[in-house]
């Protein structure tokens, strides 16, 4: 650490304030409210509160949200989500903040900037220091005595001001990434309901009307329709199974002496936990894979939840949670956005009364689907790939910039790594 470094008690820095405690009754209306997840999931607290709470003058005036205030999460069922932080950027006009957090506002405006208390107070350095003296009882706490003891180290305030600048524009970069991923798969999803839920090509050819796809596109398409057992249909087009759309693949786990963490054999995915993002994201190997799935095939998990879905992006093993559907076509983006519009279908599955919502490889296979016309779907295909290319390319730097951010935050607090090198750094990537 360098000689320019301080280390503060936190007590010295900050003055402490516990926040509201209301029933639910009291929620839904009313002035802006910092609840637990909002803390929890942001290293910067949101610049717009969506949760509303009644709240008084004076709660408003003792419970206030102000630039620089800090918050900590002071209670949890788990050590590891006690003391996660969230830093207010800007004031919050009457906005009042929840009970289960502790607020932390700075005695002086010249001792800590806020942009470098976003990342302190969530580095492995912090982190650490609070699951070593925090209680844990029914629920794991923290209270102002720990507080007290805990430390934060303080580079000079222009120092500071840095390290937020440049770590902030990373997660900058991270944010619009994913901003985009977002705007990407939405637009590919409306795609996908207009041909094949809707069938909006198919009506507007059926009343007279232009399809506003290109020639080529919209010929594919017919202009009427039969009844079948899901309803009308595009003439022409069938109702088959799932398993006639693609090869559905059910995992198998393998012994548990074949797992591993240091990246031996293939990535391994269970289903749950591995849910929830575009792409599964590696968390354990496996030496001997029992049932692999393939690049670009639609993972979905067949445990509760039943159908939550992503897609493979590297040859991966899959364990008694997961299913691996393949396309018969050459290109997996109708899969996926298929099994997306089959959600009602998989809930039906969660809702059982089962302690574990599950679906097994013959309900699967026999769930039945809309079957389009083969050129339609090559169609749809054709023009989703490229957004879903974009898609796993902005995942990537996404994840890139994740492991410079997280490598560089400890350094630059400890001024291992001083300023000057750290924009060398980010600009070598880009950023």
């Amino acid at each position: 650490m360098s000689s320019e470094w301080r280390m503060l008690l936190l007590g010295d820095v900050y003055e402490y304030c516990s926040g509201l405690s209301k029933p639910r009754s009291e929620f839904g209306s009313g002035h802006p409210f910092l609840g637990f997840k909002d803390v929890f999931y942001n290293s910067a607290v949101p610049k717009v509160l969506n949760e509303l709470v009644k709240s008084t003058q004076q709660e408003q005036n003792r419970c206030s949200i102000k630039r620089g205030d800090l918050f900590l999460t002071r209670t949890s069922e788990t050590m590891d989500e006690l003391g996660m932080s969230s830093v207010a950027l800007k004031d919050y006009p009457n906005a009042t903040f929840n009970g289960f957090t502790k607020r932390l506002r700075p005695k002086s405006s010249d001792v800590i900037a806020p942009e470098y208390a976003r990342y302190y107070f969530r580095s492995t350095h912090f982190r650490q220091s609070v699951n070593a003296m925090s209680t844990m009882s029914t629920r794991a706490s923290l209270n102002n005595e720990i507080l007290d003891r805990l430390q934060v180290v303080l580079p000079p305030l222009k120092e500071q001001q840095c390290i937020g600048y440049l770590l902030a524009t990373l997660d900058d970069k991270i944010e619009l990434n994913r901003k985009t991923n977002e705007t990407l798969e939405a637009m590919a999803k409306a795609l996908f309901k207009s041909w094949f839920v809707d069938f909006d090509p198919v009506r507007a050819k059926a009343e007279g009307r232009t399809t506003g796809l290109p020639a080529e596109i919209s010929d594919l398409f017919p202009d009427s329709f039969d009844d079948s057992e899901l309803g009308e249909i595009p003439s022409g087009w069938r109702v088959g199974c799932l398993s006639d759309c693609c090869e559905i693949t059910m995992g198998q786990s393998p012994p548990g002496d074949t797992y591993n963490e240091d990246g031996h054999g293939l990535p391994f995915y269970q289903g749950k936990t591995d849910f929830g993002f575009r792409f599964p994201g590696r968390r354990v190997y496996c030496s001997s894979p029992t049932r692999q799935a393939f690049i670009g095939a639609t993972l979905i998990s067949v445990r509760a939840p039943v159908g939550s879905a992503n897609i493979a992006r590297e040859v991966c093993s899959i364990g008694r949670g997961v299913a691996a559907l393949k396309s018969r076509q050459s290109a997996d983006s109708f899969i996926y956005y298929l099994i997306g519009t089959l959600q009602g279908v998989f809930e039906s599955y969660n809702s059982e009364g089962t302690v574990f919502g599950a679906i097994n490889g013959k309900d699967l296979a026999s769930i039945q689907v809309v079957a389009p016309s083969t050129e339609a779907t090559a169609a749809f295909n054709s023009q989703c790939l490229p957004m879903d290319e974009s898609i796993q390319s902005n995942t990537l730097e996404t994840e890139h910039l994740t492991t410079i951010r997280d490598t560089l935050l400890p350094k630059l607090i400890s001024g291992e790594i001083r300023i000057p090198d750290a924009e060398k750094m980010l600009e070598a990537v880009g950023v």
